[in-house]
């Protein structure tokens, strides 16, 4: 987008709101489909004019416009330090192509129906596994299975913790002391793994939660074997933080301070960070019979929490076999809101608010289609997370679309624009 087409979108549809513009500031006309504008009688806008006009956009909207010139790359940069932009962002979907190159990422907007195209830091998108994506963040391990956040849109990263420092994994040194090999040792005999093959291992989920106990700090949280336990890490340091409480968890969401979880069977649990030792308190047991689904915990706009059952299996009369598809595939969504008060979850078949949920490797999100009329309410936007299949089937057409979830009728989110591997994802 060129500057004067910036001018024409910050100008005729969002200044005339903010300050009441009288209409004679514009002289339109058409040339090649593009509003000009009376350069003249453009305004000396201030700063915090800006700030707010800024404020309104979405981000590729607001990447252009701070590529503008140097005032408004200033105005950009410090809504962005202060930390004043708090627009609700459309999730985009990150996904990689074969044929664009290693360290090429692409976002699919959903609001706009278009990919952009971004360039990320070494190593190498396409060597990575991406475990998580939650506040702009990536979650990705390398090929000698440590991790690092990666923000697709600054091409900022941040290496975590390493993967020694998580409980059971041990390191196995050659003879000139470099290490070759990892040892996870929560059975016997030990497992020995290669370094790039610990990961597909010993990583499920990763996720990226604002700290409330530091302005501007966050919290990593790790859902890894053995047993699918946590471990955290904050920013400075060095090594994880193994919980050792609980088990077999598949999703998280942080509340108030307090990080819930729920597991394969569907107990669900709440986890105080603050205290020394990390504390954990059932809030609702397992569910009396085994729930062979993908499982979530979200926290609606409105402030319930829902339980979320994704069905994964094969289709009924399914053929045995199509090359490069794999058979097993969502085939139900289903939602229950949790009253913690009375320890109870009551199955609901439409979200309030006309919401809309996001599933996958993503942090799991429940979004009002008020605020993003391009998404369609009631629906659940899914992408593959299946560690059996993604880990194991990395070449297979992903379990990725669109479900209604009064009828579980199933669209594509868009024709396959992505490669396989590493694992599409929503990202915000």
């Amino acid at each position: 987008m060129q500057p004067k087409q910036l001018w024409s979108l910050l100008l005729s549809r969002i200044l005339p709101k903010l300050l009441g513009l009288p209409g004679i500031l514009l002289k339109k006309f058409r040339k090649e489909g593009v509003m000009e504008l009376d350069a003249a009688a453009l305004p000396e806008l201030p700063q915090d004019v800006l700030m707010d006009i800024f404020g309104t956009l979405e981000v590729p909207d607001l990447i252009r416009a701070g590529s503008v010139c140097s005032s408004w790359h200033a105005t950009y940069k410090c809504l962005l330090d202060l930390r004043q932009y708090k627009q609700p962002q459309t999730p985009c979907l990150f996904y990689t192509c074969e044929s664009a190159g290693s360290n090429v990422g692409f976002l699919y907007s959903l609001k706009e129906n278009r990919s952009y195209k971004l360039t990320l830091p070494e190593p190498p998108i396409r060597s990575r596994l991406l475990i998580g994506s939650s506040n702009g963040w990536l979650i990705t391990a390398d090929e000698r299975s440590e991790l690092h956040l990666v923000n697709p849109i600054t091409g900022e990263q941040v290496a975590l913790p390493s993967v020694i420092t998580l409980e059971h994994v041990k390191p196995i040194f050659d003879a000139s002391g470099t290490i070759c090999m990892y040892e996870l040792s929560y059975q016997t005999p030990p497992d020995l793994f290669d370094l790039g093959d610990l990961r597909d291992e010993l990583y499920f989920k990763a996720f990226v939660f604002p700290d409330p106990s530091t302005t501007g700090s966050y919290i990593v949280v790790l859902i890894h074997e053995p047993y699918s336990r946590l471990s955290f890490a904050r920013p400075g340091d060095d090594k994880w933080t193994w919980v050792g409480q609980g088990s077999q968890y598949k999703d998280c969401t942080y509340v108030d301070g307090l990080l819930y979880t729920v597991n394969y069977s569907g107990e669900i649990d709440a986890f105080d960070f603050t205290a020394s030792p990390v504390k954990m308190t059932v809030i609702m047991k397992e569910l009396k019979y085994h729930v062979c689904e993908n499982m979530y915990i979200i926290q609606t706009p409105w402030g319930d929490l829902l339980h979320v059952w994704r069905t994964i299996d094969v289709p009924p009369n399914a053929p045995s076999w199509v090359p490069g598809k794999c058979m097993v595939e969502t085939l139900k969504i289903q939602v229950h809101k949790v009253d913690l008060e009375a320890k109870q979850r009551v199955e609901i078949n439409r979200l309030q608010c006309d919401s809309v949920l996001f599933l996958g490797h993503n942090d799991s999100l429940c979004l009002s289609t008020q605020v993003h009329p391009e998404l369609k309410s009631n629906h659940a936007y899914f992408t593959d997370d299946f560690k059996e299949l993604t880990v194991l089937l990395k070449n297979c057409m992903r379990d990725m679309g669109v479900m209604d979830l009064e009828n579980s009728v199933k669209k594509e989110i868009v024709s396959q624009i992505w490669s396989n591997w590493p694992c599409p994802t929503w990202i915000t």
